[in-house]
């Protein structure tokens, strides 16, 4: 068997440091009238919110004649939602799954429903798990099987504390439920993939580094966007395999009500994300490697995206509180899997 994934996680000091630079920003009015709101997002949505926050902060001038400016941290999405827990002052968060949204919930910082506050389980854009693999794809890896093969090393990222890791998780377990007929046989497949999984970084945008700007490993699981992000910034070096079965993945926003109250921030907070729905938004969403759930939108993409892959949902699951009470929580599957 072969040595035990590294995992690569934030120091306490960098965390420490992240949640200072975010409840240093609890004055949420300049002396100038500028308004300021929070946004804590997940790794690998950086590029996306540069790009929206311009175009809403444009947005907002125009309707309002008043200036505003958001703020944006990015981190795994598990360890992003326990810093809002913990303290941190946002205003929203723009997660990659709805459990960490649901964690922030039973703390009592967001009222229930706010599932069904935005259109779509307030999911403004879609993704999915997709393979971004090396130029020439020495390995020949095509599908989940050729990551289980001997001398081929995966990198993805920590269910523990990123969100994407989770959906690749579950993507590959799909992919062995339909091929093997008992969860034994499920579970020694995944088992076997994670035993070729070389570096477990904390989030999505760090298992990317690792891969691409480190140069380890043959293969990542990847989101969509991070794999057309790379093919992009380094272009003629990687090639995006697409997995014969992979998973819808919706990441989904919501307004932090107690943050929003206490800072008078809850109409802006709430036309912010409201905002992310508009033609112009949506555009950029596809722009930037996301899945826009417009559907005329998506169309305008439609040679950027494989829209014919097949893909499970988390309902196939049970559900966020079912699959990851199942797969995530201290000593569920994963932990199984990653002691064996």
């Amino acid at each position: 068997m072969r040595k035990k994934a590294t995992r690569i996680t934030v120091t306490i000091l960098a965390a420490v440091l992240a949640m200072t630079s975010l409840t240093a920003c609890g004055k949420k009015k300049n002396s100038d009238g500028t308004l300021t709101l929070t946004n804590v997002s997940y790794d690998p949505t950086r590029e996306l919110y540069e790009e929206y926050n311009q175009a809403f902060e444009k947005h907002y001038k125009e309707e309002h004649g008043k200036d505003i400016k958001i703020i944006q941290s990015h981190g795994g999405s598990g360890s992003q939602a326990r810093s809002v827990v913990e303290g941190s002052d946002a205003d929203v968060v723009t997660l990659a799954l709805a459990h960490d949204i649901s964690l922030i919930e039973k703390s009592g910082l967001i009222e229930p429903g706010w599932i069904e506050e935005f259109d779509g389980n307030s999911a403004p854009y879609t993704s999915t798990i997709v393979f971004l693999v090396r130029k020439g794809n020495e390995k020949g890896i095509e599908d989940w099987d050729d990551l289980v093969k001997k001398g081929v090393d995966v990198i993805t990222p920590d269910p523990k504390s990123s969100g994407g890791a989770c959906w690749n998780f579950l993507a590959a377990w799909e992919y062995a439920s339909e091929k093997y007929d008992s969860e034994k046989k499920v579970k020694k497949f995944v088992t076997d993939l994670y035993q070729n999984v070389s570096v477990m970084d904390s989030g999505a945008r760090g298992a990317t580094t690792t891969f691409v700007e480190n140069g380890q490993g043959d293969v990542l699981i990847a989101w969509e966007n991070e794999a057309i992000t790379a093919m992009k910034e380094y272009p003629g070096k990687y090639e995006i395999v697409t997995p014969s079965v992979s998973i819808l993945a919706e990441p989904n926003v919501a307004i932090v009500d107690a943050n929003a109250k206490k800072d008078n921030t809850q109409e802006a907070a709430k036309e912010y994300l409201q905002y992310l729905y508009s033609d112009e938004a949506q555009r950029i969403i596809g722009e930037n490697g996301y899945r826009p759930t417009n559907p005329d939108i998506l169309q305008e993409f439609s040679d950027k995206f494989d829209l014919n892959v097949k893909l499970c949902t988390i309902d196939d699951f049970g559900g966020w509180d079912e699959a990851y009470e199942k797969f995530f929580t201290d000593g569920a599957i994963f932990d199984e899997i990653y002691d064996n």
